[in-house]
């Protein structure tokens, strides 16, 4: 292609609305073009690497025996009231409705179309198992989209489903779909990490996220060095400390004046702060978002709530919780804001982490202003509606598995698998007969891989203070000839030449025949990250080029045939990613 006729606006400033490397510079090259907020067009050069992005899925879901189908991004509501999900997903569910009034979503993903699919087409056990997939736009009504493509409110999803005869089948297809993503995110160059996540509004019953390491990720995830742990912080388990076998001291109220905080009542009383108890304090909704009864969540002072774990016990979508007023739950509740302990609570559901039923003689609020009660003991004093993990595993934990520190590290969630079960097959009544003619429930998996985001964790990966580097395999062009000095004749029959020759040789090639300063050039050919940069200057008179790789800083003086020989053989190694 020649960047003279191509559609292609560079531009030299950052702009303000991009925080990030990848969003800066996906504008910066033309890549993408804002249309609203969360809401982005790809321009001729984005596209190339999105699609190419897309055949690495398509290659590795097809190898797997996966097959790919479209479906409607339009949903009817119906199939969401079936699985119970119309409510359950949220606000960020795109509701519509058509002009005699009927409800409908825009797809943020396709777990009961896929249902209803099968449901219909699938009677027997010998037509199991099945992988369908597809590709294409899906619709989440973020609150607060940013950093571009990374959250966005339309972007491209991968979503596959799994339909097998039991629990052993669907481990098969989990396997199988762990290695595609472990080939696909390889083959784009990523750098990533495989951890144990949360199912969220997904639902099921195991599921991994796999997370492009980067600083800028919204993904926070803890590892352990020392074993196989690793895992998102809004999934990892935490480990209680030892139970303390002290004998139970007597309670006693003690005046604490202007102490709301935890650091604040530990000095006054002088106390470690692991001997005190957190309150936090919350109001649940019902399907109508209606006020439906108030939640008190215990802590150990110095640990920090872990909100999914709390919703996840709660049985409830992370929409239908939140932080209460005080005054009015005090009246419900007897509870003091900044003075709230478990002891005398009532009419709320109180939930208590699993770590605080070990430990003895503990401080807590007293449910009076500027009062706490020393030497509270669970069982004795106060118990739980529910009793669980309700922590937030820190770096320098200790692992729940081997006990050494754990570490953290941030990184982008470009795919997710889960293990659905029969969560949809039950609600929706998708069931197959077996050899014994006997209804059974067909046992499901889904998987997803986000396309755009994808290419938005190798640009965050992939660049320097010059612009991006593609890896080879979703560079929008393998490579770049600049033309100099175009109105050089020598030097242009040469860029023709070697441009002729690289795309007989199948070489996706860019000649830069504009009538451009050789700087602008320079720059574009940087920015764009193009991974070979074939230069023809004024060596070309004598039969010379320059040779570069994007990724080295290194510039070498070739022969023309010689920069040829070597641009197919880089470009035929690295292409496909492998």
């Amino acid at each position: 292609m020649r960047l003279s006729k191509m559609h292609l606006k560079t531009l030299r400033e950052v702009p303000n609305e991009a925080e990030i490397a990848s969003h800066i510079l996906l504008l910066r090259t033309g890549m993408i073009r804002k249309l609203a907020s969360g809401v982005y067009g790809f321009m001729p050069f984005g596209w190339r690497s999105i699609r190419k992005i897309e055949d690495i899925v398509r290659e590795e879901m097809d190898a797997k025996g996966a097959q790919e189908i479209h479906m409607s991004a339009v949903q009817p509501s119906e199939l969401w009231e079936e699985s119970g999900r119309w409510y359950a997903y949220g606000p960020e569910l795109w509701r519509i409705k058509d002009r005699n009034g009927r409800d409908f979503c825009l797809g943020p993903t396709h777990e009961e179309v896929f249902t209803d699919i099968v449901r219909n087409d699938i009677s027997s056990y010998r037509q199991l198992p099945q992988n369908l997939y597809q590709i294409q736009t899906k619709y989440r009504d973020e609150a607060r989209p940013r950093f571009g493509l990374m959250r966005s409110r339309e972007f491209i999803m991968k979503d596959s489903y799994s339909f097998d005869k039991d629990e052993a089948g669907l481990d098969k297809s989990y396997d199988d779909m762990y290695d595609a993503y472990t080939n696909v995110f390889s083959r784009c160059g990523l750098m990533f990490r495989p951890v144990e996540a949360d199912s969220g509004a997904i639902g099921g019953n195991n599921s991994h996220e796999f997370t492009a390491l980067a600083e800028v990720g919204e993904s926070e995830i803890a590892y352990c060095e020392h074993c196989s742990m690793a895992a998102t912080t809004e999934r990892a388990e935490t480990r209680d400390d030892a139970p303390c076998d002290a004998e139970m001291l007597p309670m006693e109220e003690v005046y604490t004046p202007g102490t709301k905080t935890i650091e604040e009542v530990a000095n006054y009383l002088e106390l470690d702060t692991k001997q005190t108890i957190k309150a936090l304090l919350f109001v649940k909704y019902d399907k109508e978002g209606k006020e439906d009864g108030y939640v008190a969540a215990f802590v150990r002072g110095d640990r920090e709530l872990n909100m999914i774990k709390l919703v996840n016990a709660l049985d409830i979508p992370e929409h239908a919780i939140a932080f209460a007023d005080e005054e009015k739950m005090s009246a419900a509740t007897g509870c003091v804001g900044g003075f709230t302990g478990p002891v005398g609570l009532h009419d709320c559901i109180v939930v208590v982490d699993s770590e605080l039923t070990g430990m003895k003689n503990l401080c807590a609020g007293a449910c009076k202003v500027d009062h706490h009660i020393k030497n509270v003991n669970y069982g004795r004093d106060y118990k739980g509606d529910i009793v669980c993990d309700l922590k937030t595993l820190k770096e320098g934990d200790p692992c729940p598995v081997c006990g050494a520190p754990v570490k953290h590290a941030r990184g982008i969630e470009v795919g997710q698998v889960f293990k659905l079960g029969t969560k949809y097959s039950a609600s929706m009544g998708a069931y197959y007969k077996d050899e014994n003619q006997e209804d059974k429930l067909i046992v499901m998996g889904c998987y997803g891989i986000g396309v755009t985001r994808t290419l938005s964790a190798i640009v965050e990966q992939h660049h320097d203070e010059n612009g991006i580097i593609w890896p080879m395999s979703v560079a929008p062009y393998h490579v770049i000839v600049t033309l100099v000095n175009a109105a050089d004749e020598t030097q242009s029959k040469v860029a023709e030449d070697i441009y002729a020759a690289l795309q007989k040789a199948g070489v996706e090639v860019l000649l830069d025949d504009r009538d451009e300063r050789p700087g602008v050039k320079f720059k574009d050919a940087d920015l764009l990250g193009i991974p070979v940069r074939i230069t023809v200057g004024r060596g070309a008179a004598s039969g010379n080029v320059e040779y570069k790789l994007r990724r080295d800083a290194e510039k070498t003086d070739m022969t023309i045939e010689a920069a040829i020989e070597a641009a197919i053989t880089i470009v035929n190694e690295e292409k496909t990613g492998r």
